[in-house]
């Protein structure tokens, strides 16, 4: 990171201005995820009434959509370094819009498993080559004098939140029609972005030149410390992921029933939306990239260690609930310290050219650690153990991911 000058503090007016690029990008995340978590709370509920799916196939469903977005974030990695953003951000979101219309007509299982794939692979497209440009063009702002890169990270967090926090909000509201109509408005907010993108987009992004897919899989693999980074990395996916795996199970058990989740996900989601960029410029101003990762991962570690420490006595009813509460602050602020972090730090160990392979292969990494990870946790879940076990075993999780770190 950028030493800073002992007593000179630049003041923010002197500093550069987010490029229009990073500004269109960021409010790119904000529209991606209002269209897509407008749409996404519902499916399941969908597929197991109106269409008929039995619970099995519904999971199925869900996985095969998870697969093939983050399975296959590398590959729209790479083709946005060698074509550029412009043409994959606008055919991920043609193949988007197409996904939710034939969603919202689907009444088949093919037709539902060929919308809920052009939805993930949709994704898999244009949300790598927008993040690895956010990250690219915070880099230079970094170098232009603007402050830490990971502020710029921040940003692109918040927007995502700010999304993931409305979208099902506007899809509570129009389900009260019916889900093709919250199918159609999802493809609606793709359309605006797709307008959006084809008239702002340059052609061109300078400083970023095409390059071959041959000869980049093969460095990467070799590149021990950006490996290590996606096991930290898909560590962390791992115990953020508990907020759909261990927490429903934990908070059913202390009030029997899960109506209490959608609060503490709109207080996480919150949270960031609130907190993330001070988090961010107090982290930045004291912490190296290495020690903002350590720190987040520790407070990850104690969310599970409180929920655990209160599971021998296992108390029921609303007070209960305190320790889940204190988890997912926790992992929240977690997170907040990780995530951008991580983005910030691509860039450091990525080959020249190879950005977008790069920023899609942490999230492809990542996500098979989660799927075999998830599988092991359900299984820990199931397994009869002494109530604090697991969570023990959870917080173990994050604590092995600081040996992995990298280094420098």
């Amino acid at each position: 990171m950028r030493p800073s000058v002992p007593g000179v503090r630049r003041a923010a007016s002197d500093r550069p201005r987010l490029s229009p690029l990073l500004r269109l990008l960021i409010l790119t995340q904000l529209a991606f995820n209002v269209g897509f978590f407008a749409v996404l709370p519902f499916l399941a509920a969908h597929l197991g009434q109106a269409v008929g799916m039995a619970g099995w196939l519904v999971g199925f469903v869900l996985g095969l959509r998870t697969f093939s977005q983050q399975g296959l974030f590398v590959v729209g990695g790479a083709l946005a370094d060698r074509y550029g953003i412009r043409p994959v951000v606008l055919t991920g979101c043609v193949l988007r819009i197409a996904g939710f219309v034939w969603l919202g007509y689907a009444r088949q299982t093919w037709a539902v498993i060929g919308a809920v794939l052009l939805i993930g692979f949709a994704a898999a497209l244009f949300s790598p080559a927008v993040e690895s440009e956010v990250a690219r063009q915070a880099v230079l702002w970094e170098e232009q004098g603007g402050g830490s890169r990971t502020r710029v990270l921040a940003l692109l967090t918040v927007a995502g939140q700010a999304g993931a926090f409305v979208g099902p909000l506007l899809g509570a509201l129009l389900l009260s029609v019916d889900f093709r109509t919250v199918c159609l408005a999802g493809a609606g907010i793709f359309v605006l972005v797709l307008a959006g993108h084809a008239w702002l987009l340059p052609q061109r992004v300078p400083g970023r030149g095409g390059v071959h897919f041959r000869g980049g899989l093969g460095p990467l693999l070799r590149n021990r410390r950006f490996l290590a980074l996606c096991c930290a990395y898909g560590a962390y996916l791992l115990a953020y992921n508990q907020l759909y795996l261990a927490l429903p199970d934990e908070v059913e058990r202390a009030t029997g029933s899960q109506s209490a989740l959608a609060w503490l996900f709109a207080l996480s989601s919150l949270l960031v939306v609130i907190a993330q960029l001070p988090v961010t410029r107090w982290a930045g101003e004291r912490l190296t990239l290495r020690r903002s990762m350590v720190a987040g991962l520790l407070l990850i570690a104690a969310g599970f260690a409180v929920v655990a420490s209160a599971r021998p006595a296992d108390r029921t009813g609303t007070a209960a609930l305190l320790p889940a509460a204190v988890f997912v602050v926790l992992l929240t602020l977690g997170q907040m310290l990780v995530a951008p972090v991580a983005r910030a730090w691509i860039p450091d160990l990525a080959e020249e050219g190879r950005l977008g392979l790069y920023t899609g292969a942490l999230s492809s990494i990542s996500g098979v650690i989660v799927l075999i990870g998830s599988s092991a946790t359900g299984t820990l879940l199931d397994t009869g153990l002494p109530a604090a076990v697991p969570w023990l075993v959870l917080a173990a999780v994050p604590l092995a991911a600081i040996g992995v770190l990298p280094r420098r």
